[in-house]
């Protein structure tokens, strides 16, 4: 894992991603892509000049946030290149993540953000098939040398996340692979630990009777009660759609999560 993709965007989660990006890419001594976007705005009305003249707002404001950013990068030890795009968000990280590693993201943008980063997250996952860090707005810091916990169902999703992150695994403090235990897992903990050891990890296994909380409520308890810094996971297990509708883990972890949200989705 060299490459990191980041998107920049004048946007309420826009700092946070950006301390999570260089804490990644410090600590992997990797590479940093920076893609800045200016968001064409959606149609206003029947008045063409009205949406035209947003578009002019939101050039202004992100070359304004680009000269920031770029001052504030050039002091940073990161090696890093810089993208500039006119677009839509999924559709920029859709063209410019086939060759990263890993996705930086928001766990939600806020106000017109929020949607777009849900949909870019997805799409990330789903379409891409590259692993997304998902970072909360109030995030400061992306502790990946800290408490890691690994939510594992014994899923397909869960083997793929694992594996992506195993070189970021390496680097925590202590790793807690955490599942509730139901008799149903197609692969039990047992076999992730292992996994794991044969990278020079050595996991916590922290299994508990299968109770009536939802899965991302279990999560969340245990994030916060062993005082984990970021989490690994298996994303859309039943599907991006189903779960807009019905709801579901990975939708209630972007939601709710106090720290980032390392997601893989086996394609």
């Amino acid at each position: 894992m060299r490459n990191v993709l980041l998107l920049i965007h004048h946007d309420r989660g826009q700092e946070s991603r950006y301390q999570a990006a260089l804490d990644v890419t410090r600590a992997i001594g990797g590479h940093l892509t920076c893609v800045d976007l200016t968001m064409i705005p959606e149609f206003v009305g029947d008045y063409v000049g009205a949406t035209g003249a947003i578009l002019a707002d939101e050039q202004a404001d992100e070359a304004a946030n680009k000269t920031r950013m770029l001052a504030r990068l050039q002091r940073e030890d990161v090696s890093f290149d810089w993208i500039d795009r006119t677009g839509f968000t999924a559709q920029t990280i859709r063209d410019h993540g086939g060759l990263s590693d890993l996705v930086v993201l928001s766990c939600s943008g806020g106000g017109q953000m929020s949607e777009q980063m849900s949909v870019a997250i997805g799409d990330t996952l789903l379409q891409v098939g590259k692993p997304v860090l998902a970072v909360p707005m109030n995030a400061p810091r992306f502790n990946l040398c800290g408490r890691a916990l690994v939510a594992w169902d014994g899923s397909d999703d869960a083997e793929a996340a694992l594996q992506a992150a195993a070189p970021l695994l390496s680097k925590a403090e202590t790793v807690t692979i955490y599942h509730n235990e139901d008799g149903s897992l197609r692969i039990p903990p047992d076999d992730a630990a292992r996994y794991l050891a044969r990278h020079g990890i050595e996991p916590i296994i922290n299994s508990e009777p299968a109770g009536s909380r939802r899965p991302a409520e279990a999560i969340l308890a245990e994030c916060r009660s062993g005082g984990h810094d970021w989490i690994v996971m298996g994303a859309y297990g039943r599907g991006r759609v189903i779960e807009e509708i019905f709801g579901g883990a990975t939708r209630s972890m972007l939601k709710e999560s106090p720290v980032p949200l390392f997601l893989m989705h086996k394609r």
